[in-house]
């Protein structure tokens, strides 16, 4: 049997290590050239909490963490080598995708090693939560230089090759966070909407030349849940917006369950769609809609709105079973 991605060659951003190591191994095992990205050589250290916060953890609770972020740890380099010893291809490139010269350099690096880029996939993603108000200038920049102006340098650079040929696959991770959700995170939650902006004027601008462009919103155990999990105890304000929560790490299937899917929107396979939105976890997929307009008031005459006119209009045909998406 073929593989599918035979003779392709990827890029994927944020490969050191959770879901963007597990695309790149899964687009390597279907027959694809992988050069593996992340910023620089080594484990980043925790980004969400600090040193202090995780000697605060109860003793277990402190050595599950510890021991589960160090099994999820890795870099480009470890990825790189984890497919070359499956009989795989693959070329480490560590780089910063926010800086245009290294996101440049990186889609230079598939072009001059493989000699095409047929896949690019950005994973690569910042993190932080807080009170609107106390987040701080440089969380702000960290997370939302990543997504989406780092994977903006990227396709920026390898869409006219991509054009060339006339085909390409290029796939975004986003997060239901785009929609809020229950933890106080409103800079991820700011970056993960402008993903599927991007997403939706790249799809429709790159379509006659035989690129798609999709997103996915994975949910799936990475070092990010070890470090949430491990805020949950321990920040100071919380990290929950009132009378909300998330499922616990014990709950969260692994990466390896999300990258299946990214595979398929690799392939030859998924060449209708275009512009699309999934949410990932387990042996779940799920389809989002198009944000698209429910109701409508209009008024006849040719003039604008009167506002008690314009306040009961609202009131008779908006209000009527409608509940706020917080409330719910």
């Amino acid at each position: 049997m073929s593989k599918v991605l035979e003779g392709k060659v990827a890029v994927v951003t944020g490969s050191g290590q959770g879901i963007g190591r597990a695309c790149a191994i899964a687009f390597a095992a279907q027959g694809a050239k992988v050069v593996t990205n992340n910023r620089k050589p080594g484990v980043s250290p925790a980004s969400m909490v600090t040193e202090e916060q995780i000697n605060k953890l109860p003793d277990d609770k402190r050595e599950w963490y510890r021991k589960g972020f160090a099994d999820v740890a890795g870099d480009a380099e470890t990825t790189a080598k984890a497919i070359r010893d499956m009989g795989g291809e693959a070329t480490p490139v560590f780089a910063d995708i926010t800086k245009p010269e290294d996101a440049n350099r990186l889609i230079q690096a598939a072009i001059d090693t493989y000699g095409r880029i047929d896949i690019l996939c950005n994973v690569a993603g910042g993190f932080g939560f807080s009170d609107i108000e106390d987040i701080t200038d440089e969380m702000w920049f960290r997370v939302t230089t990543v997504k989406p102006q780092g994977y903006f340098f990227t396709m920026r650079a390898a869409i006219p090759h991509m054009r060339k040929q006339k085909s390409g696959r290029i796939i975004l991770c986003t997060s239901g966070a785009f929609g809020g959700g229950p933890l106080k995170q409103a800079a991820y939650s700011t970056a993960n909407a402008g993903v599927l902006g991007l997403a939706y004027a790249a799809a429709g601008e790159l379509r006659a030349d035989g690129i798609t462009v999709n997103c996915f919103a994975p949910g799936a155990l990475t070092r990010a849940t070890y470090e949430l999990e491990a805020a949950r105890v321990t920040h100071d304000k919380g990290i929950l917006v009132k009378g909300r929560d998330f499922i616990s790490a014990d709950d969260t299937p692994g990466p390896e369950y999300v990258s299946p899917f990214v595979v398929y929107l690799a392939s030859g396979k998924s060449e209708p769609i275009s512009g699309a939105v999934f949410f990932v976890t387990g042996n779940r997929v799920a389809m989002y809609g198009r944000l698209a307009p429910e109701k409508f008031i209009i008024k006849e005459a040719n003039e604008p709105w009167e506002f008690e006119e314009l306040a009961a209009k609202v009131e008779s045909d908006f209000l009527p079973g409608y509940k706020s998406f917080v409330d719910l």
